[in-house]
């Protein structure tokens, strides 16, 4: 399980904006891992935006998330999917696929509403997820350097990640 290790990767992404996660499956990066950041100082109110590469995983990570935290999902924790909107204003996490993701970029291009962007499932990559993540890094680079960048996953080779990043 993961639980041990959030408050080091909660310190990690407070002195530093861009992080890999890898981490076997099961463990908790889906769900424990966007829950345990929506304190984080340097979200200054700022949401957590977590990239889902298919439509049923958003949908069922965000109704886990919203079940532990006791409410309903479209408060605190919701999702964004192909013609479906479980979010209101309220909603601090909010789970995406990739057109999603991209749609979110082509209408905010500064991110100016998120705080971090989570690559979920970052090992099944897409053109739309690895365009995301371009984009996302070169917010970061040029206006956002307070934007921390997420990749989680269970397959992949961690190191060489970390490097590109």
């Amino acid at each position: 399980p993961i639980s041990p290790l959030l408050p080091q990767l909660c310190d990690s992404l407070a002195a530093h904006p861009r992080l890999v996660l890898e981490a076997p499956p099961g463990a908790g990066k889906t769900t424990q891992v966007p829950l345990a950041l929506l304190d984080a100082p340097w979200l200054a109110g700022r949401k957590i935006v977590m990239l889902e590469p298919r439509r049923v995983a958003a949908r069922s990570a965000a109704v886990f998330m919203a079940r532990q935290l006791g409410e309903p999902v479209g408060e605190t924790v919701g999702y964004r999917i192909r013609f479906e909107n479980k979010t209101s204003a309220r909603t601090r996490i909010e789970v995406v696929t990739e057109g999603i993701l991209t749609r979110l970029i082509q209408d905010d291009p500064m991110l100016e509403s998120v705080g971090a962007l989570l690559f979920d499932e970052f090992h099944e990559r897409h053109l739309a997820g690895d365009l995301g993540l371009a984009l996302a890094l070169d917010v970061q680079a040029q206006v956002r350097e307070d934007l921390r960048i997420v990749a989680m996953s269970a397959t992949l080779d961690g190191e060489r990640l970390a490097g590109f990043l």
